[in-house]
């Protein structure tokens, strides 16, 4: 597939939200500019819902903005926050200003340009990238340390998230799309958290150059080759899990004929999206763990 196409597919499809574009996909590399540490920042407004969901989390009150996302369309904690972009739309910079931030919270990559114009107004920002469990246990800390709150309430939901693992995992392969057929590697939040759960993820240490950084593409004849014993489909917005059938290799592989095939959710596996999606992916995980 012609690199521009591919280009395109991950910019639709595996984007951070498809109906927002407030989340990441995979997405800390964290970078801010620097205020005094004893300043309180009281006044925050979150791009991504992943952030917008941990600053609820510490202190709701200090949350006065965000992107809509449909995570939190019928979530009665936002239902008063005011939202500064609706779909695909950028958010509105004027919008953001009238909240008065002291503190505002994109991703990198697709909020850079808002992020610079906070910088040249004064305003503090913090830009993420999530491509690991050590990316959000800093991302929390950071966001606690900024708002003079306790990470631990945070923290301590994600005590399940890892297990200790006596036995050899079955190879798992991550299908996040047909076409191109697309796999994490151990550079994204998905490799990132089967990594945690010590699942063999066959694709981890496979490397391409590719526009989507921790994501690679493969051929029919690599998946035929890597014959994975688990196979973990996840479920794209807009997209059909039940079209991966169509395959021509499908039938062939060991995961097919045992019926061991799992239907994750795109937000958690592949987006860490909020705190609920990423604790629904890891009792997932462990449930195919537990029957393996």
């Amino acid at each position: 597939m012609p690199k521009i196409i591919l280009f395109l597919f991950v910019l639709l499809v595996l984007s951070p939200n498809l109906q927002s574009s407030a989340d990441i996909l995979s997405p800390p590399k964290l970078s801010q500019n620097r205020l005094p540490a004893t300043k309180t920042l009281t006044r925050v407004v979150a791009l991504t819902s992943i952030s917008a969901d941990i600053i609820q989390q510490l202190d709701g009150k200090k949350l006065v903005g965000m992107s809509g996302s449909s995570l939190f369309d019928k979530d009665a904690r936002f239902k008063n926050i005011p939202t500064v972009s609706t779909g695909r739309t950028a958010p509105n910079i004027e919008k953001i200003i009238a909240l008065k931030p002291d503190l505002v919270i994109g991703a990198v990559g697709f909020h850079d340009q808002v992020l610079k114009r906070m910088n040249q107004l004064g305003i503090r920002t913090i830009a993420t990238e999530l491509n690991s469990w050590t990316d959000l246990e800093v991302l929390i800390k950071q966001l606690a340390e900024s708002t003079q709150s306790d990470p631990n309430s945070i923290l301590k939901r994600f005590q399940n998230c890892s297990v200790n693992v006596a036995k050899k995992s079955a190879s798992t392969l991550v299908l996040v799309s047909r076409q191109p057929i697309l796999s994490p590697n151990r550079e994204s939040w998905a490799g990132s958290l089967l990594e945690r759960f010590k699942i063999k993820n066959v694709t981890a240490k496979l490397q391409e150059k590719s526009p989507m950084r921790g994501y690679i593409t493969l051929s029919a004849e690599r998946v035929l080759q890597a014959n994975p014993e688990v196979i973990i489909l996840v479920d794209v917005p807009m997209g059909d899990v039940s079209q991966f059938k169509t395959l021509s290799f499908w039938n062939q592989l060991q995961a097919t004929k045992k019926n061991q095939v799992f239907t994750f959710d795109y937000y958690g596996l592949i987006n860490p999206g909020s705190i609920v999606k990423i604790e629904q992916a890891c009792k997932q995980l462990k449930d195919i763990l537990a029957s393996n």
